[in-house]
């Protein structure tokens, strides 16, 4: 009995990535990932996090909607998209996309050390308030957030965008809940002081 490679190949480059230049965000959103998840080994050491059971408020929403944003969801359930952008509409979207991207790991270099995947309070810990971090308070988050929405809206699929809006809104609980447990690690002088001058997420808003 032979196993079928054709098979496995179409649901894994299938869905919304069958034709250029939508494979085009497939495929940079794969270098970023790739790239991030290498990063990773580079942080400072952790003195306090969040426990994880209450790091399932943002955890949840952002699992299931990156599971829905993948083209084989779209691929196993046979969607189709609800409309089709043109070769230059996706292109631009390529930009944003891009822009997003480039944003995330401009917030990763200034953050350096202080940078982790979990809420966490690192040795020597201190409010940054420099760089993207004078823009918003989650540059990383921002760049993230414009990228899938971006990419779902290109995509049309009813999964790809609500994937999208579960992954921008699990990002922003995380966002509220870093900043409460800063505000008690930094001090609400130090950490409070830079939530009420900086916008949170979208830039040139009022802060909070």
């Amino acid at each position: 009995m032979s196993f079928d490679f054709s098979k496995l190949l179409s649901v894994a480059w299938g869905g919304w990535t069958t034709t250029w230049p939508t494979q085009l965000l497939a495929l940079i959103w794969l270098a970023w990932l790739a790239s991030w998840v290498g990063a990773s080994f580079w942080q400072g050491r952790t003195q306090k996090q969040v426990m994880t059971l209450e790091s399932g408020r943002y955890r949840i929403p952002i699992l299931v909607g990156g599971i829905l944003f993948t083209p084989w969801t779209a691929e196993v359930l046979g969607e189709k998209p609800l409309w089709v952008f043109s070769n230059t509409g996706v292109y631009i979207v390529a930009l944003i996309v891009l822009a997003g991207i480039s944003f995330t790991w401009w917030g990763r270099l200034h953050l350096g050390k202080f940078w982790s995947n979990t809420i966490t309070h690192k040795e020597d810990h201190r409010v940054i308030d420099t760089g993207p971090y004078g823009i918003v308070r989650h540059p990383i988050y921002t760049g993230l957030i414009a990228g899938m929405l971006a990419t779902g809206i290109a995509v049309g699929t009813v999964t790809a965008i609500l994937g999208a809006i579960l992954i921008s809104l699990g990002m922003w609980q995380k966002g509220r809940m870093e900043e409460v447990f800063l505000s008690k690690e930094l001090g609400e002088d130090a950490y409070g002081a830079y939530c009420r001058r900086v916008p949170m997420i979208i830039p040139f808003l009022s802060p909070r």
